[in-house]
């Protein structure tokens, strides 16, 4: 998978194809918060998310508190976004059932 940063026109489109996923004030990330039922269903989300991670070698900064999973995607090697976040973003959405 490419590690180029995207231009902005990718970038924006790329958005459009994520429900729930935003563009993180720094302008190089994408953030989205993840609610679930209980502690469970939200470290079940973070198990299957870090194995996607550990495929795509590429992993996400987060958090859990309880039920409540917050996420930022940036590719730091490459200074912003590249497909590879919206791939892991696709992948959270999906785990999420979204």
């Amino acid at each position: 998978m490419t590690r180029a940063k995207l231009d902005p026109a990718s970038l924006e489109q790329a958005l459009t194809t994520l429900e729930g996923w935003e563009l993180a004030e720094d302008g190089d990330s994408i953030q989205r918060r993840f609610v679930f039922a209980d502690f469970s269903e939200a470290f079940a989300f973070m198990t299957r998310s870090a194995l996607a991670a550990e495929k795509l070698n590429h992993h996400p900064d987060w958090s859990n508190v309880y039920k409540t999973v917050d996420v930022m995607l940036s590719t730091h090697d490459a200074g912003g976004l590249t497909e590879l976040d919206f791939k892991l973003a696709a992948a959270m959405n999906r785990f999420a059932d979204v």
